[in-house]
């Protein structure tokens, strides 16, 4: 059940937030999953999910992760430096991905995360995939400080890359934010910035809306969503709003 990862590469955005970059052999996965690291302690095993921030091709993996004092796993990850080595899944999972999405809805694909669930938009933005299917691209990306914005210089890269296709709105809640917004998301959709910021609208014709983060964001976001005629989407019945909660 469990591989062996060697740590390749660290890096630290700030004191708690890291990322670690890792050499295994896992099996293929689609942009948006995540895999399992784990540690045997005292004889017992600690496992936690962690989204995969590089895309399918890369040679190695990456996980975005945060150092919880309290955390069962994290901690231990934090001290983690290049030659350690961790166990890991060898199989990815999840469906939080853009293959879940219906193929014939929507030419806008808005993305919104909070804090360290943005690691799968950031992987699905890599890949060629979001680009052929839709016309224009939102990232919304809520943390508490701006040092908090990991992978943000990629980020700007990429919409460099695909300029007038890629908006990236940072919400920063805890200082101000000139060149962004100073709220949570759920407070930029109800007052109407988020939108001002894209240029346009999220409606039930045009948008496709994947949501990843903590659980009061996606609820709020949720409910401002299917305020506005969205639904979620499931196998059964398709519709426009994909979610996940990160903890």
């Amino acid at each position: 059940m469990w591989t062996g990862a060697t740590v390749i590469e660290r890096i630290d955005w700030n004191d708690k937030l890291f990322t670690l970059r890792l050499k295994a052999r896992i099996e293929p996965f689609i942009a948006g999953q995540f895999i399992k690291l784990s540690q045997e302690r005292d004889g017992k095993r600690i496992a936690r999910a962690y989204s995969l921030v590089n895309p399918p091709d890369a040679e190695y993996l990456e996980v975005l992760a945060v150092h919880v004092a309290d955390g069962l796993l994290s901690p231990a990850l934090h001290t983690l430096n290049a030659g350690d080595v961790v166990d890991i899944s060898p199989k990815a999972a999840g469906f939080m991905t853009l293959d879940e999405l219906p193929a014939d809805m929507g030419k806008h694909l808005w993305l919104l995360a909070t804090g360290t669930a943005v690691g799968p938009f950031i992987s699905m933005l890599m890949t060629e995939t979001p680009w052929q299917r839709f016309e224009k691209i939102v990232l919304v990306y809520g943390v508490r400080l701006k040092e908090d914005l990991a992978y943000w210089q990629a980020l700007n890269q990429l919409a460099a890359k695909y300029s007038g296709r890629l908006t990236l709105i940072p919400c920063v809640t805890r200082e101000e934010m000139t060149d962004g917004l100073s709220c949570r998301i759920p407070e930029g959709l109800e007052n109407g910035s988020i939108e001002a910021l894209a240029g346009f609208s999220i409606t039930p014709t045009d948008s496709q809306v994947m949501i990843c983060g903590n659980p009061g964001m996606v609820a709020d976001s949720l409910s401002w969503l299917q305020g506005r005629g969205l639904a979620k989407n499931l196998r059964r019945a398709p519709g426009q709003i994909t979610m996940e909660k990160y903890w």
